[in-house]
Order: C-alpha cells, then sequence, then structure tokens
C-alpha cells in the first residue's frame, strides 16, 4: 500500500485513466512501491511532474494488420507498438505475437522494458510491440504474409536510431527474418540494427538465442553466491515455459550443476525425476515444433501431466518461471515454499501475480524479479546493434563473455541499490530502484519533454 502522497496522486491518476489496462497497472503499482523509499529524497522530481511523465508513453502506435491464409481467405489483426521512453537511448523491445496481446500487455511489457535497459548500462531506451495474431499452427507462407502485412505499417516508426524491435514470445528467427526483409525491400537500405535476433548470415550476433536463458543463470548464480553463499550444484531446479528462454535457461542452468526436473507448455508439464533430456526436448520442440507432452511419450520414467500451473506442486529447490505474465498464483507460491523450496528467480516478466511475490518473499525465498534476471536478451541485442554499427562480428565466446559482465553488474547495481535503500539483498527494491534512477537523470536533464 502506498503512503508516498505524491506516488499515491500518480497512481490514482494512472489507475482512473488506465483502470481496465490490469497488468499496466500492476506493474506500475509494484515500481512505485520500490520508489517510495528514495523519492523522498528528490522533491525536484514532483515540480518537474518526472512520474506522471515517466509512467505515460511517449507514443502508442496501434494498427489494424490484413493477410491472406493459405486458402485466400482475409484476416484482420491487430498490430501495436508502444514507444515508452527514449531518454537514455532509442526505444528498444521486442515484438510478441499472441492471442493474449492487447494495448495493456504490452504497454506493462513496455514499462518493464524501461527499467531493464537502463540496468544493461547500455544506451537503450524502452518500448515493446506486438499482434494478436497466433503463430501457431500457420504455414510458413501464411507468418510470411501477416510479418510483411505487419512491417508494411510498423516501418514508418522504427530506425536504427529511433526504436529497434526484437523477437518475444511467437516471434523467432523465422519471424524476424520475415520482418526485416520487407523492412529492407520498403526502405531500400540495409539498416541492419533496426532489428535484432537476426540470422547469422545477415547481421545477427553468435549467443543471441542463448541469451536470456544464460543470462538468467548468470544473475541468478550471482544472487546464489553473494547472498545464499550457495550455487546451483546439486539443486532440484523447475523451469516452466519451453520455449527459448525455458529451453537456454534449462541448458544453462545444468551446466552449472543444477537438474531440470520439470518444464511445461501451455497444455501441462512433464516431470523427468532423472533430469530432462535436453536433446530430446530440443528436437521435440525447435526441429518438430510438437508438444511437451511427446517427451513423456519418448522418455522412460517421465510423466506428463495436464493443466501447467500445477508444475509448482512439484517439490524443488529453485523454481525458475519462464513462461509468462502472472503464471504462478499465490497457491503456486505456497505450494513452493511448503515443499521447502530456496528461491525463485523469474525468467519470464512479471511471471508472478502480486500475491505470489508477497507470499514468496515473507516467507524468506531468494526472489529475483525479471526486468534484473532475464535482461541478458536484451542486452545481446544490444551488442548485436554494436556488431551491426561497426559491421563486425564477435565469436561466440567474446559475445557470451560480454553477456557473463553485463549480468554481473547487473546484480552489483541492484545489490548496491538494495542496500541504500536499507534493504540489503532485496532484489526487487534494487532492482526497480537501480533501473529508475539513470533513467530520471537523464530526464531531468532533458527538460520537460
Amino acid at each position: 500500500m502506498l503512503t508516498n502522497e505524491y506516488l499515491k496522486r500518480v497512481y490514482s491518476e494512472v489507475e482512473a485513466r488506465d483502470g481496465h489496462e490490469k497488468e499496466f497497472l500492476q506493474a506500475v503499482g509494484e515500481v512505485f512501491e520500490s520508489l517510495e523509499l528514495v523519492i523522498d529524497k528528490h522533491p525536484e522530481w514532483e515540480k518537474a511532474g518526472l512520474i506522471e511523465r515517466f509512467v505515460e508513453p511517449e507514443r502508442v502506435v496501434e494498427f489494424r494488420v490484413p493477410w491472406t491464409d493459405d486458402n485466400g481467405n482475409v484476416h484482420v489483426n491487430r498490430g501495436y507498438r508502444v514507444q515508452f521512453n527514449s531518454a537514455i537511448g532509442p526505444y528498444k523491445g521486442g515484438l510478441r505475437f499472441h492471442p493474449s496481446v492487447n494495448l495493456s500487455v504490452v504497454k506493462f511489457l513496455g514499462f518493464e522494458q524501461i527499467l531493464k535497459n537502463s540496468l544493461t548500462s547500455l544506451p537503450m531506451g524502452g518500448g515493446k510491440g506486438g499482434s494478436d495474431f497466433d503463430p501457431k499452427g500457420k504455414s510458413d507462407n501464411e507468418i510470411m504474409r501477416f510479418c510483411q502485412s505487419f512491417m508494411t505499417e510498423l516501418y514508418r516508426h522504427i530506425g536504427q536510431f529511433t526504436d529497434t524491435p526484437a523477437g518475444d514470445i511467437g516471434v523467432g528467427a523465422r519471424e524476424i527474418g520475415y520482418l526485416f526483409g520487407q523492412y529492407k525491400r520498403i526502405v531500400d537500405r540495409f539498416d541492419g540494427g533496426v532489428l535484432t535476433g537476426k540470422g547469422l548470415s545477415y547481421g545477427g550476433s553468435l549467443a543471441r538465442t542463448q541469451a536470456t536463458g544464460y543470462g538468467i543463470c548468470y544473475f541468478s548464480a550471482e544472487v546464489l553466491e553473494h547472498i545464499a553463499h550457495d550455487s546451483f550444484q546439486g539443486k532440484n531446479v523447475i523451469v516452466s515455459g519451453s520455449g527459448n528462454v525455458a529451453q537456454y535457461t534449462a541448458e544453462k542452468c545444468t551446466e552449472l550443476g543444477g537438474k531440470v526436473i520439470a518444464m511445461s507448455d501451455s497444455k501441462g508439464y512433464i516431470y523427468d525425476p532423472n533430469g530432462i533430456n535436453l536433446e530430446v526436448l530440443f528436437d521435440i520442440k525447435q526441429k518438430r515444433r510438437e508438444r511437451i507432452s511427446v517427451y513423456a511419450d519418448e522418455v522412460p520414467g517421465s510423466e506428463y501431466h495436464e493443466g501447467c500451473k500445477n508444475i509448482w506442486n512439484i517439490k524443488c529447490d529453485i523454481a525458475m518461471p519462464c513462461a509468462s505474465q502472472n503464471e504462478m498464483d499465490v497457491e503456486g507460491a505456497k505450494a513452493l515454499i511448503a515443499n521447502g523450496a530456496m528461491a525463485v528467480f523469474e525468467g519470464a516478466n512479471m511471471p508472478l501475480t502480486p500475491e505470489a511475490i508477497e507470499a514468496v518473499r515473507s516467507a524468506g525465498l531468494l526472489y529475483t524479479p525479471g526486468k534484473a534476471s532475464n535482461a541478458g536478451g536484451v542486452a545481446t541485442s544490444g551488442l548485436e546493434m554494436s556488431q551491426n554499427s561497426i559491421r563486425m562480428s564477435w565469436t561466440f565466446e567474446e559475445v557470451d563473455e560480454k553477456l557473463h559482465g553485463i549480468m554481473k553488474n547487473i546484480f552489483k547495481s541492484c545489490y548496491d541499490a538494495s542496500v541504500e535503500c536499507g534493504r540489503p539483498g532485496d532484489m526487487m527494491v534494487g532492482a526497480n530502484v537501480a533501473g529508475f534512477l539513470k533513467v530520471a537523470d537523464a530526464m531531468m536533464a532533458q527538460g520537460i519533454v
């Protein structure tokens, strides 16, 4: 519950204006709770209307996306790009293609992206976009036609010094390729830095595919070492989801000595007490694009269960939710606590409900918010932009080393901020405050814009 009058007033204004945008309100409320610890030291913020400007996007673009399926039928989806804050660099944030996408979801993701990008220390502002288009079950040609229609509108709003999208849920290398091809055709230029997550043959970066998942583990390893004086070694781990982020979180976690015993998709979850066979999982998800239930059919001793939310009932040491927003409710959090889990490290954006976060933190579990722990993906997108600018490519090892260093620095920034706020080790407070202060300084320096 907010107590600072300035923050209460601004939140009430946001609630009155955007009360129907529940995900956005949830993200704003979480950040404001942390900012209460520092706002009294900065009376100049209220005079400059800083918080009011911080929660209002600089620009919101909404457009229709007509496309034709393989049978000649016309469909119309809705496209979005929220350009939220450019105080420290061009807007940067992914595109999400999923039926759940609406303006509230895109605004919450863009708002989180401001702080996430700030934490990387790279010059990137916050933005996000996407569509309620569902790529599942669509042919390559249908996806190509959709992406070309989507980019036909989006191209006029982006640029490598303006707004640089990347992928997110439903937008992988295939979709980025189609989007970039259409952008290049329209503008008649090879602006490599305008989209990240590109294929290696046309300006993509090695380690970008693995970056978000690897970065989560690098950050979490710092938390385990410096706060709990522990490590992944010998820990049973649940990684929800089975997309790009979850796959490479599981891979790096395994390399660091953890045993991933459960993963999921939108229909259900698999449990393998021997540890998930990543070779089989990657084949199912990356090559065959099949449901995770196939894993249980092919790996003896494993089980498949309907209902993805029930994954949190499995006994584990560490939970790493990597699927989507609000995937873990308070019941899931209580199940983890009752089963003796020691940590929840967020891999997705805002995967815990506010009640789940409160339960986890009150029980004394280690907790890291996604804006800090999953920042490795956008950090490596920033490194891809750097390589495009200098027209060079770094090796996998070079990029991975830079990523590891960035995640260590994010941990240090968050930890130092938590100490300054009188909450040593509170990564949620640390991430929100450290990310915000850099953006606030830039906004104050640039005047009322």
